[in-house]
């Protein structure tokens, strides 16, 4: 038995410690945000923050998560820079497919939280180990400047 703060809220969770977080989110806990890409930590799409960091979920058993809260495409937008991000997201029209887009975002947040006026450099570092199919690293670029320059 695992207790897991997702959200803000507590969950009791009965898996095997072994357990990839992603699968925890997804098939116990209803939170089906977060998607299963590769499975191997290289494509960020099931990028949640743990502990405040952007983490590869389909990677970190839910025994090696502890102590720390789970944030996930499902939460971000309660947090001032998840909630900017996310606006600017739409106004920059960035979806395509939609399905990088929750790790996409949450790599976006984590690196606002981090670098409130990020450079192309500081971007491209942050957003580098998440792939989109349908190439729209230029408009991702864009949502991001666009809600660093908007107020906190």
């Amino acid at each position: 038995m695992f207790t897991l703060t997702v959200n803000g809220q507590s969950h009791l969770v009965d898996v095997p410690e072994q357990m990839p977080l992603l699968w925890v989110l997804r098939d116990h806990l209803n939170l089906v945000g977060t998607k299963y890409g590769c499975g191997v930590a290289q494509c960020g799409a099931c990028t949640v923050h743990v502990g405040g960091n952007p983490t590869r979920s389909c990677q970190l058993t839910i025994g090696d998560v502890g102590t720390r809260a789970v944030v996930t495409i499902e939460g971000i937008g309660d947090a001032p820079n998840g909630a900017k991000i996310q606006k600017a997201w739409l106004e920059a029209s960035v979806p395509q497919c939609g399905y990088c887009q929750a790790g996409q975002i949450m790599s976006a947040t984590a690196l606002l939280n981090s670098t409130p006026q990020p450079d192309d450099s500081d971007i491209d570092a942050a957003m580098a180990g998440n792939l989109c199919r349908c190439g729209t690293y230029i408009r991702v670029r864009q949502a991001i400047k666009n809600a660093a320059a908007k107020p906190a």
